[in-house]
């Protein structure tokens, strides 16, 4: 207690003779994360509250930036229209009846009747009662997918720069733990479960994305078992733990996902002498349940990252949700390779 006074007062001492070097050292903490409230002399800034509240927060930011994205791509289409209208000396109404509307056909009597197969019991008349309807929504629907066209090839004629950023999170991860570089530019922090069968589904396409771009992409592993649904989800974390303590946590893994009808203890003990393990530090391992405050200590980073079931991902901080297919990756991975590029 005295230090810490004694420190406090040469703090005071030093802001009254030289306040500019005081507002500098301020400044630069301020900076580096903002102090939100002050507990006995010990401040709690943004990044302590961070871990705290950002899976709350996490949808909301979501939704903020879904709606600024639109708003963003709105106001790009809008500007390359006008552009294209001065271009041609018209109006964008004009531009749009002479490129989109006057190149839609009408809807064929034919088109129309196979819409009214599938309808019929909701629209509840007769054809050619509802035939004036259908054709109006028909061709409004074919106006608005040529419009779609019109504006995609508009858009790849134009030089656009997409500053706006997904919100991300910052997810730690276990170096001892991920396939491939460490310290690759994209790392794609994935919480599961090895009893989940969407995990199991969506390794072909990390397998698929770690070969295509080796070295720049790796993917980091955290546990996240639903045990309420997955009765065999944390032992089977363990023994991967246990695996990894003897330099094959990979292999295991995906032995784990190979067969996931093997995942009760006589099924992981299987698995760890196919890989050769050492039996007796393995059943030890196992049995003394030694990681499991660690696979915990897991979900919970997980559930305040905002990982709320399994697989979740986190691509550079920015949540994946799902069995996604390899493209959904790929888009997220070219966005922040792009961002790492510019960067630099």
């Amino acid at each position: 207690m005295y230090n810490l006074r004694k420190q406090s007062l040469a703090l005071l001492f030093a802001c009254v003779l030289l306040p500019r070097v005081c507002a500098a050292q301020s400044a630069d903490a301020a900076a580096k994360s903002p102090i939100l409230g002050v507990v006995d002399g010990q401040p709690i800034t943004e990044d302590d509250l961070a871990p705290q509240v950002q899976g709350q927060l996490k949808p909301l930011r979501e939704q903020e930036y879904r709606i600024k994205k639109q708003g963003l791509d709105n106001l790009i289409n809008q500007k390359l229209m006008e552009a294209e209208a001065k271009k041609k000396g018209l109006s964008t109404g004009k531009l749009l009846e002479q490129e989109v509307d006057s190149k839609v056909a009408e809807p064929t009597d034919a088109e129309l009747r196979a819409i009214y197969a599938v309808q019929r019991e909701q629209l509840n008349q007769p054809f050619e009662e509802a035939k004036a309807q259908l054709q109006q929504t028909l061709k409004k629907a074919k106006i608005q997918e040529a419009l779609q066209e019109y504006i995609t090839s508009l858009r790849g004629h134009a030089r656009i720069s997409i500053l706006l950023a997904a919100p991300q999170v910052q997810v730690g991860f276990d170096p001892a733990r991920v396939r491939g570089n460490a310290k690759a530019r994209v790392m794609i922090v994935e919480f599961a479960d090895f009893q989940c069968p969407y995990c199991r589904q969506v390794e072909t396409s990390l397998k698929d994305i770690l070969a295509k771009h080796e070295g720049v992409v790796a993917p980091a592993f955290r546990d996240m078992p639903l045990q309420q649904i997955h009765p065999l989800a944390l032992i089977s974390a363990e023994a991967a733990r246990c695996a990894g303590e003897q330099g094959k946590f990979w292999e295991y893994h995906d032995l784990l996902y190979g067969d996931q009808t093997s995942l009760d203890k006589n099924g992981l003990i299987s698995n760890a002498a196919k890989l050769q393990l050492n039996e007796k530090q393995f059943d030890s391992c196992l049995s003394d349940e030694k990681y499991k405050t660690q696979i915990q200590q897991d979900s919970q980073d997980g559930m305040r990252a905002g990982a709320s079931g399994t697989p979740s991902f986190f691509i550079n901080g920015i949540f994946l949700s799902g069995a996604q297919p390899e493209t959904a990756f790929e888009k997220i991975i070219q966005e922040q390779l792009s961002a790492s590029s510019k960067a630099q």
